[in-house]
């Protein structure tokens, strides 16, 4: 039986986590339905659960127990995980939506993510959580300058704002432009058309159902999602009248404050 599955034999897919194992295959086994990659890697502390265990391969690294840990890894050692041109990151709350939307062009660039629309200058593109990143990038990470690994940006921010103008002068990096970022994936902005992929868990509720959000969100740690993150959810879950979302974050919420008090 053949594979009519869009074929990237170029792109690696890689999902680095210690945290929402389940959602985080779950991310990964949805953009596996779509694509064939040319590899797929689970980096992780924990084995990849059963949904996706026979399509990845697991890279046992150590705990990434903070943000900063994650950053890291991703800014220093993602590159050894990868042997393809490119990479597609993925997190638990991201994932391939729309193969047909792939553009050839996407691979011209090193760095695409979601455009970020609450800056206001040049350097909005974009987010980490669903991006593609070349590998000639993932090299140049290795030797930030400390100026720039210092800056206790979170890893996005860092390549795509604080230290993008060394990236570009220093090495030729290219980010994408921001109307193909869109075209690329949507967070913080409407989507515009149909595009290849998504972040951030405000779009993931809207594209499952209530049931399937509410068992999400029971499933992961409370504090990976921000205080803000809880009331925009609880927000979206009242004005749908989705009342075992909204329960489920009220619970998470109260965790997160009994942990506090702890």
């Amino acid at each position: 039986m053949s594979d009519e599955r869009l074929h990237l034999p170029e792109v690696t897919l890689v999902a680095v986590t210690s945290v929402a194992i389940e959602a985080t295959a779950h991310a990964m086994h949805r953009s596996l339905e779509r694509v064939r990659f040319g590899a797929a890697v689970w980096c992780s502390d924990k084995p990849p659960p059963a949904v996706i265990a026979d399509a990845v391969a697991w890279h046992a690294i150590a705990p990434l127990t903070t943000r900063d840990a994650y950053s890291r890894f991703m800014l220093s050692e993602l590159a050894d995980h990868v042997s393809t041109s490119h990479a597609l990151s993925v997190q638990w709350d991201g994932y391939v939506l729309d193969p047909a939307a792939w553009e050839p062009s996407f691979l011209d660039h090193d760095y695409i993510g979601a455009v970020w629309p609450h800056f206001d200058d040049d350097c909005r593109v974009g987010n980490g959580g669903f991006s593609l990143r070349s590998r000639r990038l993932l090299d140049v990470c290795r030797a930030l300058p400390e100026r720039f690994a210092d800056s206790g940006a979170t890893e996005d921010k860092l390549i795509c704002r604080t230290a993008r103008s060394w990236l570009e002068a220093a090495h030729g990096i290219r980010f994408a432009p921001e109307a193909l970022a869109r075209r690329f994936a949507f967070e913080r902005e409407p989507k515009t058309g149909s595009p290849f992929g998504f972040h951030g868990v405000f779009n993931l509720v809207d594209l499952i159902d209530g049931a399937a959000s509410a068992r999400l969100l029971a499933g992961i740690e409370p504090r990976i999602l921000a205080k803000s993150e809880h009331r925009e959810l609880l927000r979206w879950a009242f004005a749908r009248r989705e009342w075992q979302v909204a329960r489920v974050i009220l619970l998470r919420m109260l965790r997160r404050k009994t942990a506090r008090r702890t």
